[in-house]
């Protein structure tokens, strides 16, 4: 990303929710690659082991939201008697520039990478001026 770019983290404690029971929950900040060109930002985040059904990408006051659970499948017929591994749940929060269009956000979840694909709008992208000779 270039240093022009406003898109930047956000505390996790933003996403901070607590479960049912009103225990916190621990929550895992995924890895996030962010590139940026002139068409845009393309951002990857990896979920391992979130289902579509479980992730949430949100925008509200220029801050774009990912928030997921991950689902770890139990065998039918068996009864857990103890567990110390628990479904993971991914937050992360960041803020976007108004030169990004972000009424045009294209979501894509393969293999547990979330692929982003946040446009520039029109009048930010970069263009070439013709300059005359007199």
């Amino acid at each position: 990303m270039s240093d022009n770019t406003q898109m930047t983290e956000r505390n996790e404690s933003e996403l901070a929710r607590k479960s049912d029971d009103n225990v916190r929950r621990p929550t895992i900040t995924p890895a996030v690659d962010i590139v940026e060109d002139s068409h845009g930002i393309t951002l990857w985040a990896d979920l391992p082991g979130v289902p579509r059904d479980k992730l949430e990408v949100k925008v509200h006051d220029a801050r774009l939201y990912i928030e997921a659970e991950a689902a770890i499948p139990a065998q039918a017929g068996l009864r857990l008697r103890h567990a110390e591994v628990r479904a993971p749940r991914f937050a992360r929060a960041f803020s976007v520039s108004d030169d990004f269009d972000t009424t045009k956000i294209d979501a894509n979840l393969t293999n547990g990478v979330l692929k982003l694909t946040i446009p520039r709008r029109e009048e930010a992208r970069p263009r070439r001026i013709e300059v005359r000779a007199s």
